[in-house]
């Protein structure tokens, strides 16, 4: 048998130090890439008029529901039964309108419903606006 004391063998060290900096450039790079690139769009090389006219801009139009059911219309308060006309007053042909819908959260859903129903009427995009967790 063999009694002697084993004499302290080297550590086998591997030094990472190379692949760490490789690593931290990598997912720099990866992190960059994937918040400049979107893959939603497409690129497209659009040809030019000689009239240089373009079509109109997008219109947004805010519509806010109070807690009291009170409506607004870019801060001008109109009642509820004359939300349509008053939002086809707003429409031009060729013109794309998008409304925000503003509403208090204790305002039960069937009065937010009355205005999408009119949205989906004229035909106008909807889009309801909500506040982002603390």
């Amino acid at each position: 048998m063999n009694f002697k004391r084993r004499r302290e063998r080297p550590k086998a060290e591997v030094n990472t130090t190379a692949l760490n900096d490789i690593m931290f450039f990598l997912m720099l790079f990866f992190l960059l890439a994937s918040a400049v690139a979107n893959p939603q769009v497409v690129k497209l090389l659009l040809p030019r008029s000689s009239s240089g006219e373009q079509s109109l801009a997008k219109k947004t139009i805010t519509v806010s529901v109070t807690q009291n059911l009170e409506y607004f219309i870019d801060d001008v308060q109109v009642p509820v039964e004359n939300l349509l006309p008053a939002l086809q007053a707003y429409q031009q042909p060729g013109q794309e309108i998008t409304i925000m819908l503003y509403v208090d959260r204790s305002v039960a859903i069937k009065d937010v419903i009355e205005v999408m129903d009119v949205a989906n009427q004229l035909r106008l995009k909807l889009v309801l606006a909500t506040e982002p967790k603390p």
